[in-house]
């Protein structure tokens, strides 16, 4: 087995780690975040919510299980780079199809493992998230510490960028199911249209139980949606800062009222910013499977997964929103209900994909809303 390529890491603030190099062997700058997520490292690398970012995998061994086709997020890799501890150099796991590092490489995404992630976590827990800058430092790619420190002074981060141009689908495309189909509730077949601002494969799953979903362009306005005639409308996850999207937020602003709509993160803020809201970007953000979540509506506790580093101020909806849901860890608002309106956001992930499946009752919500017009659903 050849011996890998030994690779360095460097923050903005000139923190150095060494490491090894993985995947692609190319050079990686971005925000460096981190996940503590214990599995579903697949589904994190396939999520376009991470564009900008640099992933940092709290758990130590990451590719225990190989990766395989059916377990994507999106139809590639949006995140800039990935940093582990340990990589599995071998996977056990029937459904596998390749190695993480195989899967990376062919997806042209750069990695750095063996180095001390456990520093580097708390590093980030104290400072904040912070732009850096990753390669091979010998072999194929190689760059110099002093190439590396200038990327990582040089890279922005995600404040004030707009990201989901970069991710959000090119044309309009439907999925779910057949128009004029039966759901399983026996009710027919609704018609949604879902704002792609970097949607994941298993939220269109969860609403293509009991609709057809068109998939639509993140730049798609308000007039085209309407004319469509849907029975309601999904804002998706993405990444970035969600002030970046000023198109976006108008067109939500023409939906809210003449069609029931549901948000999931990047969506919630939107949403949240288009009936007057205001964010603030969080030091670390929220990544992991394991985040305690009160529904205020039932008073009962889930644990969700999460994926932001932008929140929205409870306080400034508090004129024309009810919070729903609160983060137990942080009190951050993780989701809301416009007053008098049937429209509603949460910021974590109900299709939990990965993650725990406490919250998956909101899509049942947002199905009865469009039933019966009420926020009545199943938990």
């Amino acid at each position: 087995m050849t011996k890998p390529a030994g690779a360095a890491l460097v923050l903005a603030d000139g923190s150095v780690f060494e490491g090894e190099a993985i995947g692609a062997p190319a050079q990686a700058s971005g925000e460096v975040v981190f996940n503590t997520a214990l599995c579903g490292y697949q589904e994190v690398v396939t999520d376009p919510s991470y564009a900008g970012q640099i992933i940092t995998f709290t758990y130590p061994h990451i590719g225990n299980y190989g990766t395989n086709s059916a377990d994507n997020e999106s139809r590639g890799t949006f995140a800039r780079g990935v940093v582990v501890r340990d990589l599995a150099r071998r996977h056990s796991n029937y459904r596998a199809e390749e190695d993480l590092d195989g899967f990376l490489r062919r997806h042209g995404m750069p990695g750095i493992a063996g180095l001390d992630t456990r520093r580097l976590t708390r590093l980030l827990r104290t400072t904040g998230a912070m732009p850096g800058s990753f390669a091979p430092v010998e072999g194929d790619g190689a760059v110099d510490l002093a190439t590396l420190t200038a990327a990582a002074a040089a890279e922005p981060g995600t404040n004030g960028v707009d990201l989901v141009s970069q991710v959000t689908t090119a044309e309009p495309y439907t999925v779910g199911l057949v128009p004029g189909a039966v759901g399983p509730d026996g009710a027919p077949a609704k018609r949604i249209v879902a704002f792609d601002f970097g949607i994941k494969t298993t939220i269109l799953d969860h609403l293509g139980r009991f609709a057809s979903v068109e998939v639509v362009p993140a730049s798609t306005s308000a007039a085209d949606v309407l004319a469509r005639q849907v029975d309601g409308v999904f804002l998706s996850n993405g990444p970035g800062d969600p002030e970046m999207n000023p198109g976006a937020i108008e067109a939500i602003k023409g939906l809210v009222g003449n069609v029931p709509v549901f948000g999931i993160c990047l969506g919630h803020q939107l949403l949240s910013l288009a009936i007057g809201g205001e964010m603030t970007k969080l030091p670390f953000g929220h990544h992991g499977a394991n985040h305690p979540v009160r529904d205020v509506t039932t008073n009962k506790v889930e644990i969700t997964s999460q994926n932001h580093n932008f929140a929205v101020l409870g306080e400034s909806i508090a004129d024309v929103a009810d919070v729903t849901h609160v983060n137990l860890n942080d009190g951050v608002c993780e989701g809301m209900s416009v007053r008098g309106e049937r429209a509603f956001s949460v910021q974590h992930h109900p299709e939990a994909s990965p993650g725990p499946h406490d919250s998956a009752y909101l899509f049942d919500r947002f199905n009865a809303l469009m039933n019966n017009d009420t926020m009545n659903g199943t938990h």
